[in-house]
């Protein structure tokens, strides 16, 4: 006799919205907005990077079958021409969506042809993301077997210890992934003096979090300050797979501190964890390579055509896909199509 659905682990049909957005459709979106970006790697112009890449995700949304709002994006509507903070997006004949994009994460890798930028985006339904202010956030990024057993206010010592224990290993098996930047100079201290390894890089910490609890990739935290509202990104890709950021909002400026006064968020000092970022239950998690990196595969240019690769992390479905695509520009004359 065969298996029962949820035996097989297919999760039960009453889990899934009727009318929810086919997964495939959020993947041909961040693969747009990939492969215009990949046109500018190494070009050394980090705005026309960025551009191409928000332009051809904003177009390929208006073929989308949902009625999106953008709550995370390119900014506010004075500052941005699309994909502006409170931009309704896709058809609106699909349901009700809240979307946190970032076009380009890694303008720099891009225009200086280096790892691990990427087009991301998350969904959930109204209310499930933070709307976040655009302004620094302190993160502490664990995997699963740490997740409770960290917090910010704990000596950084004292957390890496927590993380060695929970994976059992010694803290100088571990790697930390921190943004080299002169704001750092006491958390690399502190770290290298606790006897951890460390591994700086230049940006995006986003796909930084994703690989901690991907194992493989010899990332087991990352720490210091970044973007907020990356922050909210890796938040809802963390959700999916059991894994904890925990966020506390830095503010840069008092025009910052207004403005998210303004969005109701005035306590510098609240603590968020994941749940509070990505606090929504039908969340997914798109992200296509712009560039090679640990986790994704950048896009590859061939005669006629482009491959990306691209993950996929949908938390009502209980899945994590990793989707290899293979894009015509003539589909009567296709590529030679490789499998490695």
């Amino acid at each position: 006799m065969g298996q029962t659905a949820a035996a097989a682990g297919t999760p039960p049909l009453e889990r899934i919205p009727r009318d929810r957005t086919a997964s495939l459709e959020l993947v041909r979106i961040t693969e747009a907005a990939a492969i215009a970006a990949a046109h500018w790697m190494g070009h050394g112009n980090n705005n026309e990077a960025d551009q191409a890449a928000v332009e051809a995700m904003r177009k390929s949304m208006e073929d989308a079958r949902f009625n999106g709002t953008v709550v995370i994006g390119e900014g506010e509507r004075d500052e941005a021409p699309m994909l502006f903070i409170g931009e309704r997006v896709g058809r609106g004949d699909g349901p009700e969506v809240h979307i946190a994009v970032d076009p380009l994460e890694g303008t720099n890798p891009v225009a200086k042809g280096r790892p691990n930028a990427v087009a991301v985006m998350a969904i959930s339904e109204p209310g499930g993301l933070l709307h976040a202010p655009d302004t620094y956030m302190e993160k502490l990024v664990v995997g699963p077997p740490a997740r409770g057993k960290v917090d910010l206010d704990r000596p950084v010592a004292e957390n890496l210890k927590a993380i060695a224990q929970s994976l059992n290993r010694d803290v100088s098996d571990l790697t930390i992934v921190i943004l080299d930047r002169p704001r750092h100079e006491k958390l690399i201290n502190d770290v290298r003096a606790a006897g951890a390894r460390i591994k700086l890089i230049e940006d995006g910490d986003l796909m930084a979090s994703l690989s901690v609890p991907i194992a493989g990739t010899d990332v087991h935290a990352v720490m210091g300050t970044g973007g907020a509202p990356e922050g909210v990104l890796a938040a809802a890709a963390l959700r999916c797979i059991g894994a904890e950021i925990l966020g506390r909002l830095r503010f840069r400026s008092e025009e910052e501190r207004a403005r998210a006064k303004k969005m109701g968020i005035a306590d510098e000092t609240r603590i968020y964890r994941t749940e509070d970022l990505a606090s929504g239950n039908d969340i997914r998690f798109v992200a296509t390579g712009v560039t090679d990196g640990e986790v994704l595969k950048g896009v590859h240019f061939f005669a006629r055509g482009a491959r990306t690769h691209s993950i996929l992390l949908d938390r009502l479905m209980g899945k994590l896909r990793f989707i290899d695509t293979t894009h015509f520009e003539d589909i009567e004359h296709p590529p030679i199509i490789r499998l490695e």
